[in-house]
């Protein structure tokens, strides 16, 4: 059958590979324009994310002259701890669907001093490797993000030597990542964003939270054919100096969250901000410090 009369005798089929295709394209704009506030906020998030990045890279065991790929690579900071010990016969592939994501990791890979990198602007759904050409595949709070995870996994299986390892992250649900879920909240409160159900999205739609569930993302590893996988979960604290520092480091790393808020008038805009100021108060310390906890789930599995 063609792909043509597939879709006249699925309708529903043909919905959602066009708003998986939708996805794909805004969220390829989105990053490229995120990118620069992710710059700017590169040692917030390097410091969030250290334990993470630590675990994944321990959990594929990468030895000297291995080939390693690092998938939504982001500004590279997984990638570039497993560039350390692969050297100097091995490397690092860092991909990334935005260029100007790769563009800041190109930056501090020169601040590294690290030259086994190699740089791609990939969608991870289609990797432009052959079968079995890496020994390892790392990808931290990428996965969630894409519009087929499921087609994601199968092809990163597909570059993956047998026996390979892929150590990925994904953020747990949204009631232990308040730092998510409270800017959420107090746009869907002012009707400023709509629940999932409201918006006729799909059960699995991709976000931040789309994976937190253990169940899920250890069916999709063996749908897509990885064994032994194993889950956990890694406590993840955003430390900020102010509420102010939150405000504007969501703002640099939030690009739905940038968009619709500075779309709206100045004094609204105000308003936001004390009402997210008012629930996030619950984790100030008596010098003001917010300490907002988070939860990253890991999974360490075999190609």
């Amino acid at each position: 059958m063609s792909r043509e009369g597939s879709s006249e005798a699925h309708p529903g089929a043909s919905r959602v590979a066009a708003a998986a295709e939708e996805h794909r394209r805004r969220g390829a704009a989105l990053w490229e324009e995120a990118a620069s506030g992710w710059v700017r906020r590169q040692e917030a998030v390097r410091e969030l994310g250290a334990p993470v990045a630590h675990w994944l890279v321990e959990a594929v065991e990468p030895q000297p002259g291995q080939r390693i790929l690092e998938l939504a690579a982001g500004l590279g900071e997984v990638g570039f701890l497993a560039a350390e010990l692969v050297a100097p016969t091995g490397g690092v592939i860092l991909s990334d669907q935005a260029e100007a994501m790769l563009e800041g990791a190109r930056r501090r890979a020169v601040e590294l001093d690290l030259t086994n990198i190699e740089f791609q602007v990939w969608n991870a759904e289609w990797l432009d490797l052959p079968v079995a050409s890496v020994d390892a595949v790392l990808c931290r709070w990428g996965y969630m993000l894409m519009a087929d995870p499921l087609a994601a996994l199968i092809e990163t299986r597909r570059v993956l030597r047998p026996g390979g390892r892929l150590a990925l992250a994904v953020w747990d649900a949204p009631a232990v990542n308040p730092w998510g879920l409270l800017p959420r909240l107090e746009l869907l409160e002012r009707g400023l964003a709509q629940p999932p159900s409201a918006a006729g999205e799909a059960e699995h739609v991709p976000g931040p939270f789309a994976l937190g569930d253990s169940g899920r993302l250890a069916a999709l590893l063996e749908q897509a054919g990885f064994t032994d996988a194993t889950i956990e979960a890694i406590d993840v604290v955003q430390r900020h100096p102010s509420f102010e520092s939150f405000w504007e480091t969501m703002l640099d790393l939030s690009r739905e969250l940038h968009d619709i808020v500075l779309a709206r008038p100045v004094s609204e805009i105000e308003e936001i901000r004390a009402g997210l100021a008012a629930r996030t108060a619950l984790y100030a310390t008596a010098d003001g410090r917010l300490e907002i906890p988070g939860r990253s789930l890991v999974a360490v599995a075999f190609g």
